[in-house]
Formats: structure tokens, C-alpha cells, sequence
């Protein structure tokens, strides 16, 4: 049985991966959902020096005081930048990592660079320290794909991203340096992040690539999918 750590994305919370978690619970495997600093049940601790290296380090950490070891760390949309600085920092445990639909900048890229909005889009609301999508984007952009009760239940739990947490240029250059294994797992009815970052990120680790006809939100849509190309 494997060892799983789930790495959320923007707006979101270890709520996201709820479905696909109880599929691998249910497999016998050892499942880890953290919930990023600042964000869903902890947006109320929002304070400045909330970073990617930050929440990296607490789910390093985490996986130290639970004792985990040949970790799949699985990480989904901005995740992926955290998922990767985990990585980094906490080589020696894990075994292999799995980008769902997830970003992984290249030295010195910005999201901004990556991530494709339709023009005249406005940017998202800024309160203080975080960011985030208003209600009509998340049920008409975000979360369209979901069916209604899934829709319903995930803009309740949607949460604003602190900002400082949002990019990082350069914050994964000890990732790139090294050599990992890995899977990446594209959804083809997600604009974002784009094909061409995946299959970049594929190619720059060698990694295993395959492919969901679903949105953004397997882990909602397709849980059970999701969690069979989760396994080894």
C-alpha cells in the first residue's frame, strides 16, 4: 500500500480532494489531504510571509512528524509550484510525484506567464493579503463543468488565495536541478494550464503522461478515474 500527500491548488483546501482520498482509503492506502496556510478552514490566518516556501515547508514537515516515507506526492493547479518546493525540501521522501492539470514553472517563469485568460477578463478581487475569484466566475468559469450539486457544495467551500503564495520566480530552481520520477495527468477540458506547459513539464521530467477527458476538477468530477492513475 502507498503513501499519498495531496497538494491543493488556488481557492481551494484539502476539501478538494475529499472523493478521490475516500477511493484510495477505500484501496488501503495512506492518504494525506493538508490544507495549505491561508487557505479554506485557515483563510482566517492570513497575515504577510504566507509563501510557496512557506506552505512547502509545513507540508515537509508534516510528512516528518508523521513519520512518511516513499511518499506520492500528488499535486493539483498551483499546487503543483508548491508541491515541487515540497519535494525539494523533503527529498529523501518521496518516491514519485503526480501533476493532476497542475503548474510547474520553469527557472526564472512567472504563473502570469503560463496561465491563459480571455481578453478584456478583469483581474480577480484583492482583499488585503488575498486574491480571489468572485462568486458568478466561480459557478459560470471555474467550477462550469461540475454538475449542479457538486457546483453548489464547491463555491461554499471556495476561499480567497493569499497572494504571496501565488508566484515565486525562481522559487524552483533546486527542483529542476535534480532529477525526479513522475507522472503528469492532463484534463483535456481544461484550458488551464495549457497543453503545451504539461506536456513541457513531462518532457523536462521524463515523466509518464496520460490524459482525463474532464475539467480542471477530476478529483470532483472523476474521482475514481483520478485515483486508479494515481497508483504506481
Amino acid at each position: 500500500m502507498a503513501n499519498y500527500v495531496l497538494v491543493h491548488g488556488s481557492f481551494q483546501g484539502g476539501w478538494i480532494w475529499k472523493r478521490a482520498a475516500e477511493v484510495l482509503r477505500k484501496g488501503g492506502h495512506t492518504v494525506y489531504a493538508p490544507t495549505l496556510d491561508g487557505c479554506a478552514e485557515r483563510s482566517h490566518l492570513i497575515r504577510p510571509g504566507i509563501t510557496i516556501a512557506a506552505q512547502a515547508r509545513e507540508v515537509a514537515d508534516m510528512m516528518f512528524y508523521e513519520d512518511l516515507f516513499d511518499v506520492a506526492l500528488v499535486a493539483t493547479s498551483t499546487g503543483g509550484l508548491v508541491a515541487c518546493k515540497t519535494a525539494e525540501l523533503a527529498r529523501e521522501r518521496i518516491s514519485r510525484l503526480v501533476f493532476v492539470d497542475a503548474l510547474a514553472p520553469q527557472p526564472g517563469e512567472r504563473v502570469s506567464e503560463i496561465v491563459q485568460r480571455a481578453a478584456g477578463t478583469p483581474p480577480m478581487p484583492t482583499a488585503g493579503l488575498a486574491r480571489g475569484p468572485t462568486r458568478e466566475e466561480l459557478e459560470s468559469r471555474l467550477f462550469a463543468d461540475l454538475d449542479a450539486e457538486t457546483k453548489a457544495w464547491a463555491v461554499e467551500r471556495a476561499t480567497m488565495h493569499p497572494v504571496e503564495a501565488s508566484d515565486a520566480p525562481g522559487e524552483l530552481d533546486g527542483f529542476w536541478a535534480q532529477r525526479w520520477r513522475a507522472r503528469v495527468i492532463r484534463c483535456r477540458l481544461s484550458q488551464n494550464p495549457p497543453e503545451a506547459h504539461q506536456r513541457r513539464t513531462a518532457e523536462k521530467l521524463g515523466a509518464d503522461w496520460h490524459e482525463m477527458d474532464a475539467g480542471h476538477y477530476p478529483m470532483l468530477s472523476h474521482p475514481e478515474e483520478l485515483a486508479r492513475l494515481l497508483l504506481p
